[in-house]
Formats: C-alpha cells, structure tokens, sequence
C-alpha cells in the first residue's frame, strides 16, 4: 500500500511549529557562544537565507516571463474589444482598491507592533521616501532595460514586460515563435519555484527558530493580528465593494448573489485555488445566475488569470506588517509604489505555484523591506489563502455580472430568482 504524501503546505506548517518551539527553547537559553553563533547566527541564520536566495534568485525572470506571457495571451482582449477592455478595467480597479483598503487597515490596525525585529535587520528603503508622484509615474518607464533587471527595480520590470507582452500580441503569428519560447521559459521558471518551494519547510524552520530565539513569546499576538486584518479586508472588500458595484451596476441583490454562489465559494475555501473553482464559477454564473454563455466564458477564465482582489490585501497588510515589524515608516511614495507595483504584477501571476510568495517579496523589495519577513507570515499563509481565494474568484463572479448587466447579456428573471 503506498504512502499518503504530505502536502507542502503541511510541512511548511510542521516547519512552523518546530521553528516556533526551538526558537523559543533557544530564547530561554544564556547568551554565548553555543545560543548566539552556532545556533541563531550559525544554523537558522544559513537554513533561512539559502532558501530566501532561492526566492530572490526568482524574483525578476518569473515577474518579466509571467507578465509577458499574461499580456501576450490577451489576444482574445484584443479581438473582444469592448467587453475585453471592461472586464480588464473592472479587473486592475478593483485590484487597487483592495490595495488601498488593505494599507488603511495595516496603517490603522498596526498589526506587527509588539514585534520588534529592527536589531535583528537595518531597514535601508531602496526608494527616497519624499519623492514625488509625478517622478514615481515617469520613472516607472525604464531607460535601460537590462539595467532595471539588474538592480531589481521592479516598476521598471513590470512596465517593460507588459509592453513586451502586448508587442507580441498585436504582431501575432509573426513572432509565435517567440510566444512558443515565452511560454516554454515559463513552464521553466514553474519547475524551478517549484524546486524553491520544496526547501521552503526548512527555510520557514530557520526564519521562524531564528526569530523567536530573538524575541521570544512576543511575537504570537503580532500573527494572530495579522490574520485577523487579513480577514477584516477580505470582508470589507467582498461586501463593500463587490456588494457596491452589484447594486450599482446591475441592481442585483448581493445577498441573493452570493446564497447562489456559495457553492463556488466553498470549492475555493476548500481548494486554495482559483483555478479549481472555474467549471463551478461558470456553471452558476449561466445557471443560477441568468449570465450568457459568452461573457461567463471569457471573463471568469481571464478572472482567475488576472484578477488577484484577495491576493491584493494580503500582500498590502503585510508590507505594513512586515514594515512595523522591522521599526519602519512607510512614507506616501512608498505606499503608492507598492499600490502600482501589485495592481499591474496581478496580470499574468495568478495559476503559477509558490507565486504567491514571490510576488510579495518582489513587492517587498520594491520598497526595499527585508524579504526575511516572509518567513513570519509563511507558515500561516494557508490559513489566509482559502479566505484570498474565495475573494478572488467572488470578483471574477461580480465583474462577470456587471459586463453583462452592461452587454444586455444578463437574465434578470434568472437572476433575481
């Protein structure tokens, strides 16, 4: 009979757990040699940086090749015009404003005070902290290509890859060759994440024992508030806003809404993944919910591509989490760097494995935060990940609505049943 195998996610939280309670023996251990060379400096200090290289060694060719793949593959966007440039449009808004709401909450809630990490790292921000708006929009527009890849300015990145992205897509199969090539280094980069992620028990074991050697008890409370705020966003933003745009744009009930879309809801929480949920999303959405087999096909597919709402506040609440943790300030340049940096990453990163921790710590590294706090919110992150995803594909549902409210192209009878 063969063995069940441990899910990753399972050992990341096995991971978790020793890292916690080793840290916490270590912490009540007297200082010299053996606590703070061999053990904090010595073992956790190489276990979590190796595997934080291994993410970092990631972060720039899985940004460019995702993002260029996503809006290359737009070529449906392009031919579908109308109904294409809305559902994008819903898409990017409604991704900011998860953002914003997201830094509201972390500014506000603070959930990583009472966790003080700035003697373990010296937080250098990579940005000046007082520069302007207009000098943030410009300079997202690299002069030099490669020398943005280089030093890891990931606006820059994320800019040129799109518009290379959209180059492939408007030139067509004159370059499906390139397209080919694309799509092939993406399924490169997938392995390669997914060989990064196989060290990420170990990794989060040293972050985790390293941290609480450090600090000891304290930084329990800082978690469970982070998971908290995570859940209060999701809540606001699934009920505010999606329930916003419902009445407004379709004067459909959203509590009518989501009762027929619970099903859906329960294979994401269930799940953690957009994907999985597609075939129930689009059986609801023309079933239950009255919406033509058209709009439900085109916008609930592209949704779980690129319409990341859930994603989106988790990421936000942790910059400031991860910020307070480490003694620092973000300034307004920061706050807007981080909304454009998430909003456009959210083209073309959902489906690809173990992205999610790389694409905050590409967000983190944008405004130059330590990566090292990814390790804090790693272990718990599937707890966060089923409330995210059944937000994300709750949007993609509601988006799908209001294009064919818009499009003539919504069953009201059905709906309103």
């Amino acid at each position: 009979m063969a063995k069940k195998k441990i899910s990753l996610t399972s050992r990341v939280l096995i991971g978790l757990l020793l890292g916690l309670i080793i840290g916490i023996m270590v912490f009540r251990l007297p200082s010299g040699v053996i606590k703070d060379r061999i053990l904090i400096n010595g073992i956790f200090q190489l276990l979590g940086q190796v595997f934080l290289r291994g993410i970092m060694m990631l972060v720039v060719p899985l940004v460019f090749i995702s993002l260029v793949n996503g809006a290359a593959n737009m070529g449906d966007v392009k031919k579908l015009g109308r109904i294409g440039i809305k559902t994008v449009g819903f898409y990017l808004t409604t991704t900011a404003i998860a953002i914003i709401i997201a830094l509201l909450l972390g500014f506000f809630v603070r959930p990583g005070l009472g966790l003080d990490m700035s003697s373990i790292e010296v937080v250098e921000p990579t940005i000046n902290p007082k520069v302007p708006l207009i000098q943030i929009l410009y300079e997202m527009v690299p002069k030099n290509p490669i020398a943005a890849m280089a030093e890891g300015n990931m606006l820059q990145i994320i800019v040129f890859a799109i518009l290379t992205g959209v180059g492939l897509s408007l030139l067509g199969e004159k370059v499906e060759f390139l397209v080919t090539l694309f799509i092939n280094l993406n399924e490169l980069i997938m392995k390669l994440v997914e060989i990064i992620m196989l060290f990420a028990p170990i990794g989060v074991f040293g972050l985790i024992a390293k941290t609480f050697a450090t600090v000891g008890y304290s930084g329990l409370l800082p978690l469970l508030k982070y998971i908290v705020t995570v859940y209060i966003g999701l809540i606001i933003h699934m009920f505010l806003v999606y329930g916003g745009f419902l009445k407004g744009f379709t004067n459909l009930s959203p509590r009518t809404f989501y009762k027929k879309f619970l099903p859906a809801m329960s294979v994401a929480f269930s799940t953690a993944s957009s994907n999985a949920t597609v075939p129930v999303s689009l059986e609801i959405a023309e079933k239950e919910l009255g919406i033509s087999k058209n709009i439900a096909s085109f916008t609930i597919p592209l949704g779980a591509t690129i319409n990341m709402d859930g994603t989106a506040i988790m990421q936000g609440i942790a910059v400031f989490f991860i910020a307070q943790v480490y003694g620092y300030e973000l300034s307004l340049s920061m706050i807007i760097t981080v909304i454009l940096t998430a909003t456009l990453a959210s083209i073309g990163t959902a489906g690809v494995p173990g992205a999610g921790t790389i694409m905050l710590s590409m967000v983190l590294q944008s405004i130059g935060l330590p990566i090292e706090g990814i390790g804090l919110i790693m272990g718990i992150d599937r707890l966060v990940d089923m409330g995210r995803t059944v937000t994300n594909i709750t949007g993609d549902a509601v988006c799908t609505a209001v294009i064919a409210k818009q499009e003539g192209e919504l069953n009201m009878e059905v709906a309103n049943s």
